[in-house]
């Protein structure tokens, strides 16, 4: 075999083995990908909406899972859990007379619990982000309940939004508490929260 001839194997090869590397690539990161989409499920789409590509939005979403990973989420205890569900309960007493101070107690009782389970509470942004790792499908009523509340603050809720709101919350509170048997309330509320 001549010269020529080796060197056009050598280069065959080494072209074979970069295309072999391409596809290995590329189909590692369409199985990424999936795992993403199905791990975060709506929460992937908003990510990406929000960050403008899939490639900032799934370092994103694998910062979130590496960073949450390091925390100690911890269950709640018996006792914490009826304490937080008493609250909750008297909170929504309370809304007839003073839906708007039910919607910051509402929100209040929610970091509260997220503190106990854990979950670092900074600002809103940080929390979602950080409720999205093991409750995505509930961040997005987070997100829809701390609107709510903005647009209170500046005047531009009425009642009805408060109550969505509270739905909304009530939500996240129940996924939170991980109740292990779904309640009558619980499940009306996950619906209203649907149709909100």
């Amino acid at each position: 075999m001549d010269t020529l001839d080796t060197r056009t194997l050598i280069i065959g090869i080494v072209a074979v083995l970069a295309l072999l590397a391409v596809v290995a690539w590329f189909f590692g990161r369409r199985k990424q990908s999936y795992r993403l989409a199905q791990r975060f499920g709506p929460e992937y789409g908003h990510t990406v909406d929000a960050l403008g590509s899939r490639s900032k939005a799934e370092t994103e979403l694998k910062t979130r899972e590496s960073r949450v990973g390091g925390l100690h989420i911890v269950a709640l205890t018996n006792t914490d859990a009826g304490r937080f569900s008493q609250a909750w309960g008297d909170l929504q007493a309370r809304f007839v007379d003073n839906p708007k101070g039910v919607v910051i107690q509402a929100d209040q009782l929610v970091r509260e619990l997220m503190a106990k389970r854990g979950y670092p509470v900074a600002d809103f942004e940080r929390r979602a982000a950080d409720i999205s790792v093991d409750h995505p499908a509930v961040v997005e009523n987070y997100r829809a309940a701390q609107a709510i509340a903005l647009r209170d603050q500046q005047g531009q809720a009425d009642t009805e939004a408060l109550r969505k709101a509270v739905v909304h919350y009530r939500v996240l509170f129940d996924e939170l508490l991980e109740v292990k048997g779904v309640k009558p309330d619980a499940t009306r509320a996950h619906e209203l929260a649907a149709q909100s």
